[in-house]
């Protein structure tokens, strides 16, 4: 069938809507119509190839959307259904067995490598095929992927672009605090960077009951939204020389917790830096070379360093229980959002990096 998507045909070039081939869905697989996608860091690190990805490519990887028609194998799902999709996974491999999807062995193969599980691709253009991103290329008006990857939406009250971003910026942040850290009640938090990570997972520690929730960023807007979505102090990196030492005053000696969603190394060393002793420093954020002193720094203090991906979810899991929070007023995620239309593509990227929206979804409809 013939669609329209956005194609990125050549590195760090505009996003040029064509109309391109999508593949009927194979035994394994769904086609749904997309109604909405986020626009992630991901994307724009994939455009900008800081993570290389075969081009040209469709990219997008946090649809939701509506399923139109099932491969014969699909039994979970059928045309009608209101679903979310999130990153892909094979489903074979030791970490997908045992409930830890997020760490499949081939995790970079499926989400970066241009194509499906099954190592083929579903869209292509004057004959020559276009690489697929997480297994969906959700920046189009309809894409395949794989049934494992789509979560059904549980109500049908809820408007459907808002499920688009949990499917991996706000399932990161939230998953990283509710799903690994798993906070003490009562403990302290630092995070790093007040964009959708890292307001999730401030929204998500206040669920977790945390006593004193540190928002760190450079925006006075954004952190005026972190206390409103939970935060109980702000440090504004742009009016402070001692953020580590801010957070220690606060703290009355350093966070049980933190977390660095910025990518930036020099974050990375100052959100460590801000941990008690035996505390637990989370890096979030696609990040560079950083350079330790392992003795001063990590080990001296008995402090853990530890990166986790997507939350460390299973989203068919997680993204349902992420609504009812929404749904109960304990997870307001929808103040982040600003939507764009589809064709707007470009203007919602740039905006995006300039501050000026915390998350942009992109609307097909």
């Amino acid at each position: 069938m013939k669609t329209t998507a956005a194609v990125t045909w050549g590195v760090n070039e505009p996003f040029c809507l064509e109309e391109v081939e999508l593949a009927e869905p194979k035994d394994d697989e769904i086609l749904v119509k997309i109604a909405a996608c986020g626009v992630c860091h991901t994307d724009e690190a994939a455009k900008t190839q800081a993570i290389p990805v075969p081009l040209p490519a469709v990219l997008g990887h946090e649809g939701s959307g509506i399923v139109q028609s099932v491969g014969k194998n699909v039994r979970e799902f059928r045309p009608g259904d209101r679903v979310g999709v999130s990153f892909g996974f094979c489903g074979e491999c030791r970490n997908c067995r045992s409930g830890h999807q997020h760490a499949c062995e081939n995790f970079n193969a499926i989400n970066f490598g241009g194509v499906m599980p099954d190592g083929t691709t579903r869209l292509s253009k004057d004959g020559k095929s276009i690489a697929t991103f997480f297994g969906q290329s959700s920046f189009a008006q309809y894409a395949v992927v794989n049934a494992a990857s789509a979560v059904k939406v549980p109500y049908d009250d809820i408007d459907l672009r808002l499920i688009a971003p949990l499917g991996c910026g706000i399932q990161t942040g939230a998953g990283a605090v509710l799903n690994r850290l798993r906070p003490e009640f009562g403990s302290s938090i630092a995070v790093f960077g007040c964009g959708t990570v890292g307001m999730s997972a401030i929204m998500a520690a206040r669920i977790a009951g945390c006593h004193k929730i540190i928002a760190v960023g450079g925006n006075a807007n954004s952190l005026k939204l972190a206390m409103e979505l939970g935060a109980t102090h702000t440090v504004n990196r742009r009016e402070t020389d001692d953020i580590v030492g801010d957070i220690k005053r606060i703290t009355g000696g350093g966070t049980d917790y933190s977390i660095d969603t910025s990518g930036v190394p020099d974050f990375v060393k100052k959100a460590l830096a801000s941990c008690r002793f035996m505390g637990t420093c989370v890096v979030l954020g696609a990040t560079g070379d950083v350079t330790f002193n392992i003795q001063q720094e990590l080990m001296g203090d008995a402090k853990s360093l530890i990166g986790i991906v997507e939350g460390d979810a299973i989203p068919k899991l997680f993204i349902p229980k992420l609504i009812d929070y929404y749904r109960e007023g304990r997870f307001p995620f929808d103040k982040l959002i600003k939507f764009y239309p589809f064709e707007e593509i470009n203007t919602a990227f740039k905006e995006s990096h300039e501050g000026k929206c915390i998350k942009a979804v992109l609307t097909m409809e």
